[in-house]
């Protein structure tokens, strides 16, 4: 199965461009959205070619998450930690986004390899954003630093409207992922794929991955989470166990079954086409070859 890249490809390529052509001085003015309806826009100007500015938009949060200053907890310095001395943040953002970073390309490192690292970095900036509380709270669990008496419910955005929910522990975080999608095909090949998604880990090599199961209906653990937030029409997807490296692909984990559900459809379309059109020809094979 794919696994979807934490960073923007196009955000990339035009990072990338941009260092390549500085010298040019070019004006570039990009707006362009990707999956979970997340918003970018890049501006540069022909007066100070060495300076980016990249403004954010995440998606719409719903009442259970917490957002300061319009962005989730912890965020401001994940961000400074990534990025350091090439990113500034500038507050207020621009109208209409979250978070407006100005980079400057001339502080970039000359090692070609850390540069090009770096570059990566910058765009991902909607995991560094967006996975930063997920990733205080397995910073901890990893430290041993999250309190034994902890039972709270974390809600955390990843989709216009949608919350996925941590349960922090002492010895472990059990993430839970409500699975809604609008069309009804959809929501029938996401069920089945998550069931065998479930199945998948008591193969040969996979028993030692964390803990996956899937339910209908929600699980105890969300007892406390509003009635709003556990509307899911393709069950539930809960992880377990020690989830300290897999920040990327919780905070993409929607739309990685998304894109495997539509590849699946697609799949099944091209073969009943070509199904239909092998009976055609058996049925009626001297109109299909005068017709062609």
């Amino acid at each position: 199965m794919i696994l979807l890249q934490s960073h923007s490809r196009f955000l990339l390529d035009n990072l990338l461009n941009r260092l390549q052509n500085i010298e040019k001085a070019v004006e570039a003015d990009y707006h362009w959205a990707e999956f979970d309806d997340v918003r970018y826009h890049i501006q540069v100007t022909m007066k100070n070619p060495h300076i980016l500015l990249l403004s954010v938009s995440l998606p719409t949060p719903p009442p259970e998450t917490v957002f300061l200053g319009g962005l989730p907890s912890g965020a401001i310095e994940a961000i400074k930690a990534a990025y350091g001395a090439v990113v500034q943040i500038l507050d207020p953002p621009r109208d209409g986004f979250n978070l407006t970073l100005k980079l400057n390309l001339s502080k970039l490192p000359p090692d070609e390899e850390y540069k090009h690292a770096l570059l990566v970095k910058i765009a991902s900036v909607r995991e560094v954003v967006l996975g930063a509380p997920l990733r205080g709270i397995l910073k901890k669990l990893v430290s041993r630093t999250v309190a034994s008496n902890t039972d709270g419910l974390v809600a955390l955005v990843h989709r216009p409207n949608e919350s996925f929910f941590l349960i922090p522990q002492a010895d472990k975080v059990t993430i839970i992922f409500p699975m809604r999608f609008k069309d009804s095909i959809d929501i029938v090949l996401a069920t089945s794929f998550l069931q065998e998604f479930v199945e998948a880990r008591r193969t040969a090599g996979l028993n030692t991955a964390p803990p996956c199961l899937w339910s209908p209906t929600p699980p105890l653990e969300l007892k406390e989470a509003p009635a709003e937030a556990l509307s899911a029409n393709a069950g539930f997807v809960t992880f377990g166990k020690k989830l300290d490296r897999t920040v990327c692909s919780l905070s993409t984990f929607h739309a990685y079954v998304s894109y495997h559900v539509k590849c699946s459809e697609g799949f099944m379309h091209t073969r009943m086409r070509r199904r239909v059109e092998s009976l055609i020809e058996v049925a009626f094979p001297f109109s299909f070859f005068s017709s062609s």
